[in-house]
């Protein structure tokens, strides 16, 4: 029987999908340090971004089939040396992409109009003072968006921003252009289908009024000084992806200098102690690293993952 220890937690219909498919499921969270001697009894680990899966765990899990993250970052798993072991990594891609690419533009909003300070200081504040502070909000319509980093997070933003009316352009190293389908609420038959091209990076932040990041964690920040200095004065960025992928202090010098508009941020280098300066920043829009963080996406990771786990082992129980 295939034994699977949910570490970080599943949806009731993922775990239930799996027990109807004949295995084991274990949801009694294991602390880090015991998981070296409790892992071994297991064939699958599921995680989130909690639990550390590194080569000296895996070493001693010689039984280790597989090992899932709900989500789509795999920071916590060595999993080079996994596979390398002959060990699945599965991760649930498609799962969150909407509930992301929606805080993403809630961020959007949320800096547009200021809203993010506002809902701060309307109690206790002086109605006609703030008012009249916050009269120069921008509208989105007409406005340029640029992704970066252009797989099914940024396509869902796109599909979003092009419904509201603004302009998109794309940038992405592995994808040179693609058609997106937008349909209309409660229609079968009507669709508008958008073909989009990627463009350079460095034509995105030159041209963009907001740039929207959803890359992969990288080994150093790929926004820093330098190319927030090619972007237009007073743009507006937003990191729902990983932390680290902007270069914090640069991005704060900027905000500082007029150079940058505002940053929406929901992901962070030091997390789950972010910098201070960062949450109370009042050009900075936060949120707690909770982009897939909705119950529908929850649900359909719990689905995913039972999905990918039964057909990796198929009728083998």
């Amino acid at each position: 029987m295939v034994r699977i220890l949910v570490n970080d937690g599943i949806e009731a219909d993922g775990k239930l999908l799996l027990e109807e498919a004949g295995y084991e499921v274990n949801t009694t969270k294991v602390p880090q340090d015991e998981l070296m001697k409790e892992l071994p009894k297991y064939d699958v680990i599921i995680v989130r971004s909690a639990t550390q899966v590194r080569k000296d765990l895996i070493d001693a899990c010689p039984n280790l089939k597989i090992i899932a993250r709900g989500g789509v970052g795999t920071d916590n798993i060595d999993v080079d040396y996994a596979r390398s072991k002959g060990i699945e990594i599965i991760t649930t891609p498609a799962a969150s992409s909407q509930s992301v690419a929606e805080l993403a533009m809630g961020h959007i909003f949320m800096l547009s109009r200021f809203l993010h300070r506002s809902n701060r200081e309307m109690s206790g504040g002086d109605f006609k003072k703030l008012k009249s502070a916050y009269a120069e909000g921008i509208q989105l319509k007409g406005k340029t968006l640029g992704i970066v980093g252009f797989g099914r997070i940024g396509q869902e933003l796109a599909r979003i921003a092009l419904a509201m009316g603004m302009n998109v352009m794309a940038s992405d190293p592995f994808i040179k252009e693609t058609d997106l389908t937008i349909g209309l609420y409660n229609s079968k038959d009507v669709k508008l289908s958008v073909h989009l091209r990627s463009y350079p990076l460095t034509e995105v932040l030159k041209n963009c009024d907001f740039i929207s990041l959803h890359t992969p964690a990288l080994s150093k920040p790929l926004i820093g000084a330098e190319e927030i200095a090619m972007m237009k004065k007073g743009a507006i960025i937003v990191n729902c992806a990983r932390g680290g992928v902007i270069d914090e202090q640069a991005l704060l010098d900027a905000l500082e200098s007029g150079q940058l508009g505002g940053a929406g941020l929901d992901a962070f280098k030091n997390e789950p102690n972010p910098r201070a300066d960062l949450l109370n920043h009042p050009r900075i829009s936060v949120s707690p690293h909770i982009g897939a963080s909705t119950v529908e996406a929850q649900a359909n990771i719990g689905l995913e993952l039972a999905d990918k786990i039964i057909a990796f082992f198929g009728d083998d129980k």
